[in-house]
This record gives C-alpha cells, sequence and structure tokens, in this order.
C-alpha cells in the first residue's frame, strides 16, 4: 500500500503509468490519486492546489443541498462548477524485471501551478536522445491541459509549461524527428459543435506546437463507435512486411462505455496518415479488477515497452490499478485492417 503524501489523505489509485526503460531498469511513472480520508456521510471533499497559498487546501459541501451533485464518484458539482475527487500526482516507480516495482515515497511531478490545481495525470515518456521528455494532462477549473516536463536521470525534473491549451489530452510525443521535425498527436475535446478525434501536430523545439492535422476519428458500429483517444507513444515497426509506426490508442464502444485498446498503424514518413487500423481490440476489460473499481470497464494504457515480438503493454484498469499484459506484435499486425 502507498503512503499519501499527507496524512489526511489517502491513497485511493495507482495507475495509468508511463513506461520506459533506463539503463537496466524498467521505469514506470504512475498516476497516483489521493482523496480525502475521513470524509462524513452527509459531506463530500474536494483536495485542491491553491497556487497562491503554494500548498493543497481541502473544499467541503453538504451533499444534501441541491445545488450539490454527486451523480459521477470521480467529479462533485457544485453550482454548475466542477471538482474532482482525488487530486493526482505522478511518482517514479523503478524494476529489474518489468513486473516487480518500488515506488519512490515522495512525488516527481506533484501539482504546481494553477493549471495543476486538480491534479497531474496520465503521463508519457519520449526518449530522444539523451533527454526524456514527459507530457502530461494539467487539471484544473480552466480545463484539461497538457503540461510538459524533461529529466536525464528520473531523479531530477525541469518543467516547461503548457504545450496544448485547455481542453486536450492524451498527447503522444513520436521517439524521433520525421522530416526534421519533432511530431505528436493529440486529442482536442470540441464542446456542442465537431467530434472528438486524435490529431496530428508538428514542432521545431518541442514547445510550440502547430500543423495540426486530424488523424483518426470514432468509427460507427465498430468496438470504438463512441470516441477514441491516444494511448501508449507511438514506436516504429519494421516487421512481416510492415513498416510505419505503430500507436496503441484507446477505443470507447457505445454499448457498453467499455474501454478497449487498438492499434493504428501510421505512415512512417508521415504521421497523419493512418495505412491500417486494429478490426477489433487487442485488449478489453475482462478480467475482475479491469470491470469493477473506481470506474469499471476500463483499460488505459499510457506506456508500452517494444520488446521485438514481445509488446509489454502497461495499463489502468477500472481507474484504480496497474496492470500489465504482454502482446504480440505479429498478431497486432495481423489483426489490421482498412482505416
Amino acid at each position: 500500500m502507498l503512503q499519501p503524501t499527507r496524512d489526511e489523505l489517502e491513497v485511493v489509485g495507482v495507475f495509468n503509468p508511463a513506461a520506459i526503460r533506463h539503463g537496466d531498469e524498467t521505469i514506470l511513472l504512475v498516476r497516483v490519486a489521493e482523496g480525502v480520508r475521513e470524509v462524513a456521510d452527509h459531506t463530500v471533499a474536494a483536495p485542491v492546489y491553491d497556487a497562491l497559498k503554494g500548498a493543497m487546501v481541502i473544499r467541503r459541501w453538504d451533499k444534501k443541498e441541491h445545488r450539490v451533485d454527486t451523480t459521477d464518484p470521480r467529479m462533485t458539482v457544485v453550482d454548475g462548477k466542477t471538482w474532482l475527487t482525488s487530486i493526482s500526482h505522478l511518482r517514479v516507480a523503478r524494476s529489474s524485471d518489468g513486473i516487480h516495482f518500488t515506488v519512490e515515497l515522495v512525488p516527481a511531478l506533484p501539482p504546481a501551478s494553477a493549471y495543476e490545481a486538480f491534479g497531474v495525470e496520465d503521463a508519457r515518456i519520449t526518449q530522444i536522445d539523451d533527454t526524456f521528455w514527459i507530457n502530461y494532462s494539467a487539471v484544473s477549473s480552466y480545463g484539461i491541459a497538457t503540461g510538459l516536463a524533461s529529466t536525464r536521470d528520473f531523479r531530477v525534473f525541469e518543467r516547461h509549461g503548457i504545450i496544448f491549451p485547455p481542453n486536450n489530452r492524451d498527447v503522444t510525443i513520436f521517439p524521433s524527428r520525421i522530416g526534421g521535425r519533432f511530431h505528436a498527436l493529440h486529442r482536442p475535446m470540441p464542446a456542442g459543435l465537431g467530434e472528438v478525434a486524435i490529431w496530428s501536430a508538428a514542432s521545431d523545439d518541442m514547445l510550440t506546437w502547430g500543423r495540426h492535422q486530424m488523424v483518426a476519428m470514432a468509427r460507427p458500429g465498430r468496438w470504438d463507435d463512441e470516441k477514441i483517444g491516444g494511448g501508449a507513444v507511438p514506436f516504429r515497426v519494421r516487421a512481416s512486411g510492415v513498416d510505419g509506426w505503430l500507436a496503441v490508442y484507446h477505443g470507447v464502444t457505445k454499448a457498453s462505455g467499455a474501454y478497449s485498446l487498438g492499434a493504428l498503424l501510421l505512415a512512417p514518413d508521415d504521421p497523419s496518415r493512418v495505412i491500417a487500423r486494429s478490426i477489433d481490440p487487442i485488449l478489453t476489460p475482462e478480467a475482475p479488477y479491469e470491470r469493477e473499481g473506481f470506474y469499471g470497464g476500463v483499460v488505459f494504457t499510457c506506456g508500452l515497452i517494444d520488446e521485438g515480438d514481445r509488446v509489454r503493454v502497461y495499463y489502468g484498469a477500472a481507474d484504480g490499478v496497474t496492470a500489465v499484459a504482454d502482446l504480440s506484435l505479429a498478431r497486432i499486425i495481423a489483426g489490421l485492417g482498412a482505416p
């Protein structure tokens, strides 16, 4: 059981880890969600980082009041304003075998600005040369933005600010320059008009992103017909007559609301062009810890390790725990069809 950062908090979830190999270790950057430990039956609480005070504060409301909506266990809506029932930070976990991990006690990236007042979530790690770039969801009352940090040793971290404004999440940065530029997949979240889709972007300096193009959308009548979004950092595949970037993504079905995983095969010289796409999911919520939990029916990845034919996928299950699945690259490729 992980220790919380404060006595009045408790760890309610450890999930959605980024993953990468560093030396002889597998490194995860796990999302640790904390909620208020003691809440009276008639009240609801929200831990929030107060940038002016430079510390966390706890807001409380009487849930019997008509202005308080607690329908969704992940949030409380008061007078139309949303507050989260937990706050997340990122911690480093280390392993010599990729299975048994030791999670560090001190957060690597805790909330540290007004843009992170509701937490730091769902990191992805991309190595380019000797630098590990970490993008993450910065959550606040302003919306969900994407922040960027970097490290060379997973001990000292440097923040670089917001690279995609709200509402945008599920960013995955490619692990090498393509055509001389950095490239990323991202997911804007339009409201009122438009559909949630995966887009691509390019940058000359990793900080300023443009050249946006739509990549993929939900597919009517398929396993990903509700919405889709990025997953793990794409990796280059040159096998079985295939050459391209393989991007494992998540899709949601209207039938049950379940989150499953699939794959996009993107052109090697143009990551905005989809060559092929999973006909069926490559991983679905089947185990009890995937179907039941804080938010059941969810498998959601932010990181994987490419080991030849074995693709080791680390994922969050039911927004509560971290799990791992070893998938066959050959089988993933065999399951691809027309985009």
